[in-house]
């Protein structure tokens, strides 16, 4: 599980440092116990900053889950940064953004913090705690019948702030003074002080919690009977003596233990608290505060008691974790899926989202490597990497239906025929001058040269191949991986090898980007590309002729071919450039102009050609329309539609839905066979293709490797 222990230390990432200012401070040692403890544990441990970053690091940490995924915590040791309520502070932001956290959550906090309504709840609960008062100044008087000596202390303060004996009038006056000056006019709690045993109970667990063995603390001959917090942080210079367990008799300690569960309960605790109390001479138990927040520091008695209970540093914090999951999730084993089976559909789901760095640390390696259309060199190495990592797989080269200039092709043992074949795009259709954009990610999307395109589909085909072979899935199963190197030059020279290659197979699966709601695409219209170049006759400017200028004429042309687009026939035409030249001082008298075509149908493209020439006329200037490259299109047909159902069947218990559409894009789908099923888009969602801002959504990278895992335990056998 992926795992945040988020603490409070510094206080500059904050927009305003505004009002009460925290004065607990988390030791860099603890912190790190506490991330190798759960690292020991086998967690993948960040520690992160309570502040207002917080959830931006979170969300790039642990980005958000699929259905049934058990979701990343929050190991809670925050104690806020300022103002009102620390405590309170990073659970409830936690909370609103949806994070499961180890410990207590706002109210309990809130509660716990404020030591006067906790003892007004324990009163109205009947659980014992000693009488107290409430100074909201200090001319405020004191009750009758609340006799000295008293403790003091501020009412919303946690580790033995400002606490002090006094044991008149004038210590009274004098201490809550005191208190006024140093916690922002905060309101003095003076409760009756109990002489006698002072007992911390922790406690672990919920429904019930459980009870750790008491702490005894030993003051020592020396100084007040009470634990201060010079006493805390060392600085009075005596040492307190915890002694676990606390020497209490059996009857006593059941007394105190129940009395700790029945205080935690009351405050609505969760997983961890600690219950400090003091005991009479009579053996009468009364409640001090709860502490919602135990100190997980070597010397704290909670990590004492613990210890003396049988968990050793590292099993407490991993058993912290254990009690938080079995609270959200219902079992410490898993959110709602047991793996502990042999089912290969749950043996691939943990397989792929035990791996979310995995694939992100992939897609990011892969990205940094080049392979833009015209980079011969990029083309190798990358064909070289990619060999390698099939190997790993058990495939090997095909040699039959490679193309070292830009189609490579690798197959299992048993090959291809009547097998599945994989095409994934290698090239990068960008300039070979332009800058390489950087590699980034944001809490929903990673951005990179060609992440969209080519490379996150390689990863979600990579690792849906891992599972697969992690089940043993793949030696004996006809199967193959066809990468081509020629989309920036509208897969020319790769064609005729796609062909082949799909022919032979019994249904092809293209790894394009999924549509914006993760739909596979069963149809996709073809694109024809046309030059159109308009040649005529230098003019002067200001010249009379009978013809118009050249250039006013080519833009009138390509309007008037705009205008045959019906989307009732399925067709679309456009201009996409125009270029004009000319000589010095005279007008254009060549122009020309990258036409293209989108079609249904290759009937209808034909006749959309044919209406071009005639449109264009014979008579007033010599033009040529050159087809410099036709990709046909990917029709919908029956077999598609059965193979996108059975994909779509292979998400169904992840609730991973699959819906189909058809594209106004062409693809390598196209070049499949009418007679072979075939279905695109199985790559994950992307952003602004062949753009500086290519992106590909992280939880569809996620979603896409484990939807096409899945379809291979259906379907390879």
């Amino acid at each position: 599980m992926k795992i945040a222990v988020v603490y409070n230390r510094e206080s500059n990432s904050v927009i305003n440092l505004f009002g009460a200012p925290n004065q607990e401070k988390i030791g860099l040692k603890t912190i790190k116990r506490i991330v190798d403890s759960l690292k020991s544990g086998g967690h993948q441990v960040i520690a992160l900053e309570g502040d207002k970053d917080l959830v931006d690091k979170l969300e790039e940490f642990m980005p958000a889950v699929i259905k049934h995924e058990r979701p990343g915590m929050v190991f809670n040791v925050s104690y806020g940064i300022q103002g009102q309520a620390r405590y309170t502070h990073v659970p409830s932001i936690l909370e609103m953004v949806g994070v499961p956290y180890v410990g207590s959550g706002p109210l309990a906090h809130s509660l716990a913090l404020d030591k006067v309504v906790s003892k007004m709840i324990f009163r109205q609960q009947g659980i014992p705690t000693a009488d107290f008062c409430v100074l909201e100044d200090s001319d405020t008087p004191v009750p009758e019948g609340l006799a000295y000596p008293l403790i003091v202390k501020p009412k919303n303060e946690a580790v033995s702030f400002g606490i002090k004996i006094v044991n008149d009038e004038a210590e009274l006056r004098e201490a809550a003074q005191a208190i006024f000056d140093h916690f922002d006019k905060q309101p003095v709690l003076a409760e009756q002080y109990i002489d006698g045993r002072e007992v911390n109970v922790g406690l672990l667990g919920n429904d019930p919690p459980e009870p750790l063995p008491g702490v005894l603390l030993d003051f020592g001959a020396d100084g007040p009977k009470i634990y201060t917090y010079e006493d805390k942080t060392r600085k009075s210079g005596r040492t307190i003596q915890p002694v676990c367990p606390a020497p209490l008799g059996d009857e006593l300690t059941a007394k105190v233990q129940a009395v700790a569960v029945r205080a935690f309960n009351a405050l609505g605790c969760y997983d961890c608290a600690r219950v400090d109390m003091r005991i009479d001479k009579d053996d009468n138990i009364f409640v001090l505060e709860v502490n919602s927040l135990p100190s997980m520091g070597e010397h704290g008695s909670y990590v004492e008691a613990a210890g003396v209970a049988g968990l050793d540093f590292a099993g407490l914090a991993n058993r912290l974790v254990e009690v938080a999951s079995a609270r959200y999730f219902g079992t410490p084993a898993a959110a709602s899926i047991s793996f502990g089976g042999a089912d290969p559909e749950d043996q691939v789901f943990k397989f792929v989202t035990e791996r979310r760095d995995r694939l992100e640390r992939r897609l990011r390696d892969l990205e940094a490597m080049s392979s833009r259309t015209d980079d011969r060199i990029g083309h190798r190495e990358m064909v070289r990497h990619l060999g390698n990592r099939f190997s790993e797989l058990g495939f090997k080269a095909a040699n039959d239906l490679t193309d070292d200039n830009c189609v490579w092709t690798w197959t299992t043992p048993k090959g291809i025929d009547d097998g599945r074949l994989f095409i994934v795009q290698l090239d990068v259709p960008y300039d070979p001058q332009a800058a390489s954009p950087p590699f980034r990610r944001d809490p929903e999307w990673l951005f990179g040269e060609g992440v969209g395109s080519s490379r996150a589909p390689m990863v979600v085909l990579e690792y849906a191949l891992r599972a697969a072979k992690s089940l043993k899935r793949l030696k004996n199963v006809p199967l193959g991986i066809l990468v081509y190197g020629d989309e920036g030059r509208d897969c020319v020279y790769s064609a005729k090898t796609i062909k082949a290659a799909a022919a032979r197979a019994k249904e092809v699966i293209v790894l394009r980007p999924a549509g914006a709601r993760e739909e596979v695409f069963t149809s996709r219209r073809g694109v024809r590309k046309y030059r159109f170049t308009v040649e005529g006759k230098p003019q002067r400017l200001g010249q009379v002729t009978k013809k118009p200028q050249v250039l006013r004429w080519t833009w009138n042309k390509l309007e008037s071919l705009a205008a045959l687009s019906s989307r009732k026939d399925r067709l679309a035409i456009s201009a996409v450039d125009i270029n004009a030249s000319r000589f010095p001082m005279q007008l254009p008298h060549r122009v020309a102009s990258t036409v293209l075509v989108g079609y249904g149908s290759t009937k209808a493209a034909d006749s959309a050609e044919e209406r071009m020439r005639i449109l264009l006329g014979k008579d007033e200037y010599r033009w040529e329309l050159e087809c410099l490259s036709d990709r046909p299109p990917m029709v919908d047909r029956a077999g598609n539609k059965a193979l996108a159902a059975q994909f779509a069947k292979a998400g169904q218990k992840w609730e991973l839905a699959v819906d189909t559409d058809s594209s106004v894009w062409p693809s390598v789908a196209g070049l499949v066979p009418e007679r072979v099923p075939v279905i695109c888009g199985v790559g994950p969602v992307a952003c602004d293709l062949n753009t500086p801002m290519e992106g590909v959504q992280r939880s569809s990278l996620l979603r896409r490797t484990l939807l096409l895992s899945q379809y291979l335990v259906h379907e390879v056998t």
